[in-house]
């Protein structure tokens, strides 16, 4: 047998790193148009040249096509030449539909786009008629990696604007400090892009977005109009405040219109996760909550299960990374156990997800239980579903809706899916999906299912939050290609 030579895939590498660079300046080109482009529901925007071929990879493996650079590149290049209005556009089911119907007709690739693009050609409508204005209560690990997201999706300048974070403290050095912790971070890298502190106008500058940084204790000492800020929606990332009452005081500062919490919400606060229930969200709603990390990663998965099998019963174990919440070393806690040292000890400790699922689901009442182990790492999750279903089924059948779903449904952007037998936890720091069914731990026998659920319990859930926050802002793509489903931002 001929051994491969470097003539064999060194030549092929080279082309498509070329075409990957070209790629770059297009797609920045249409981004700052409000065009914003994706391969598989994969975002094409803000992407190295290498981090663009993995993507072509990852669909090659998962979507078992042919997709790669020489495919995207005509139907990209064609795309910068057309005048295309604010849209939503996957590049790689572009070329995969142009693959397969330039074979009967010939039809050239800029023929092909126009007639894929139709509808936004010449339309020229802002997705927001005036940017909208977003606050950040409070500065953690949720509330950075928020501001980090918000920067970066800002493109034109016409949708979510990052105009101010809200936080306890205000001595000396504390917004150099503030802006550090933004900059760097242990697990998830340096922000991409450029920090400057104004100390005279207290605020900081990312990228051009100049984000006040106001000092308050308490939502009533804010009075946001003084900032140049109206009609603004609240993040509050503190979990101090989880009912309408609490959450409620937002609403009466100035320059406030409605409020979202980062956490589950209590009495009649609405639980709102990204491409399942965003439905629910109506016009006369002025305070409602993003879920929790695992909620929001176990609810997608169930849901399509759900439907597809029917659930009869089951158990939710959670994995999670350890988090503020718990001790560093031994000491006192209100919750059993949490006091341990979390870098030390693998903790039991209990969930509300199980009740959470039901409340988004309410079919699967009575049907659910859950706990949860607190281990120590600093990010990413893992939910293992033991699911009894109404039918029997196979491994086979059971990965291969997954897959489908993760590719081509309204939750593509909320459901991934990986076949590698190597993936572990630190290798998911940073998925922008809600949820990484793998596939390769899947068990199925007869009609009970196991499935192993990773999640980036916080950039993923980030991630989930800014898609509710979009929504509810009114942000709306048209979709190209027009069979695309609806899959969120």
């Amino acid at each position: 047998m001929a051994l491969p030579s470097l003539d064999d895939y060194f030549p092929d590498w080279k082309e498509r790193e070329a075409l990957a660079e070209a790629m770059i300046p297009i797609i920045g080109r249409l981004y700052r148009r409000n065009v914003v482009t994706y391969c598989y529901g994969r975002a094409l925007y803000n992407q190295s040249v290498i981090k663009i071929m993995k993507t072509h990879r990852y669909v090659r493996q998962i979507a078992q096509n042919e997709l790669s650079e020489f495919e995207s590149y005509p139907i990209l290049e064609a795309l910068s030449q057309i005048d295309l209005g604010p849209s939503h556009i996957d590049v790689g089911k572009l070329a995969i539909k142009f693959m397969a119907e330039s074979k009967d007709n010939g039809v050239t690739p800029m023929a092909f786009c126009e007639q894929e693009c139709a509808e936004v050609i010449g339309r020229h409508v802002p997705p927001l008629e005036k940017p909208q204005d977003i606050v950040l209560y409070g500065f953690g690990r949720i509330g950075r990696l928020l501001a980090r997201l918000l920067v970066e999706k800002t493109g034109s300048g016409h949708q979510l604007r990052l105009r101010a974070i809200v936080v306890r403290g205000g001595r000396e050095g504390d917004l150099a400090k503030r802006a550090s912790l933004m900059r760097r971070d242990s697990v998830h890298g340096s922000f991409a892009g450029t920090l400057r502190v104004d100390e005279e106008n207290q605020c900081i500058i990312a990228n051009g977005n100049v984000i006040n940084v106001i000092y308050a204790d308490q939502p009533s000492d804010v009075d946001y109009t003084q900032y140049g800020i109206s009609d603004a929606i609240v993040i509050d990332n503190t979990g101090a405040w989880r009912d309408e009452e609490g959450l409620g005081a937002h609403l009466k500062c100035p320059g406030t219109a409605k409020v979202l919490l980062t956490a589950p919400g209590k009495g009649a606060v609405k639980d709102i996760v990204s491409g399942v229930n965003g439905r629910d969200l109506e016009p006369t709603d002025t305070i409602i909550a993003a879920a929790s990390c695992t909620t929001n990663a176990i609810v997608p998965v169930m849901k399509a299960m759900n439907e597809e099998f029917e659930i009869v019963s089951g158990h939710m174990e959670t994995v999670h990374a350890y988090t503020n919440d718990q001790n560093l070393i031994d000491n006192y806690h209100r919750k059993n156990r949490r006091g341990r040292g979390a870098a030390m000890n693998m903790v039991i400790t209990e969930t509300g997800a199980s009740s959470a699922v039901v409340k988004l689901l309410p079919d699967l009442a009575g049907k659910l239980t859950g706990n949860a182990i607190r281990v120590p790492t600093p990010d990413v999750s893992l939910a293992i579903l033991n699911l009894t279903l109404a039918r029997d089924t196979t491994l086979e059948e059971v990965n291969q809706f997954l897959r489908n779903i993760s590719l081509n449904s309204n939750m593509q952007r909320q459901i991934d899916f990986t076949t590698s037998p190597e993936v572990v936890s630190s290798d998911l720091v940073g998925n922008r999906h809600a949820c990484i069914v793998d596939g390769v731990a899947t068990i199925v026998k007869d009609n009970k299912a196991v499935l192993y659920v990773w999640y980036d319990n916080e950039f993923g859930y980030a991630c989930q939050v800014v898609r509710v926050v979009q929504k509810w802002a009114g942000i709306s793509y048209p979709l190209i290609p027009t069979d695309v489903v609806q899959q969120g931002f």
